[in-house]
């Protein structure tokens, strides 16, 4: 169990830790930086890259959620069954959700629509279509990461707790 357990812990803190670090960390860097130093084309850029990292961040998302259901599945199976097994597999599967619809749609609505827009989002005027849309998938996009990491978190929580009960 503690094997399965340390597996389990160390999946969710690779996907929620990793989120954290790519949502609230390199995007608010990265603009600082090509902003700082003048950087010609400077935001595109940014986005180009970060659309890279995210997409082969949701590649290790989806092993580190499919490794995490796998383990409190067999952690279900093989007992002593994990505190709120339902509702610790309801959550996961809502997380899982989110960051397959995070993955497979919007991540391509958003890397489409800043190639339609062909310049940052940010330089258009207020009131453009295309700048609210953008403003709306990313506020979109924003509030699934806060979801996941809420959720992760709160399953680090359980699966801290439950480890004190293994003395």
């Amino acid at each position: 169990m503690r094997v399965l357990r340390y597996v389990a812990l160390l999946a969710l803190v690779i996907w929620i830790g990793g989120l954290i670090i790519l949502g609230g960390l390199v995007p608010v860097t990265a603009f600082e930086v090509v902003d700082a130093r003048q950087v010609a084309a400077g935001r595109m850029l940014v986005g180009a890259l970060f659309a890279v990292l995210l997409e082969r961040y949701h590649l290790v998302a989806y092993v580190c959620a499919g490794v995490l259901m796998a383990t409190l599945v067999a952690r279900r199976l093989l007992g002593p069954r994990p505190r709120r097994f339902g509702v610790r597999v309801g959550l996961l599967g809502l997380l899982i959700a989110m960051t397959l619809y995070s993955g497979l749609a919007l991540t391509g609505r958003v890397e489409t629509l800043q190639t339609e827009i062909g310049v940052p989002a940010s330089t258009l005027p207020s009131d453009d279509p295309q700048r609210t849309r953008f403003a709306r998938l990313h506020g979109l996009s924003v509030g699934l990461v806060i979801a996941t990491v809420a959720g992760g978190l709160f399953l680090l929580w359980w699966e801290a707790a439950d480890g004190t009960s293994e003395g």
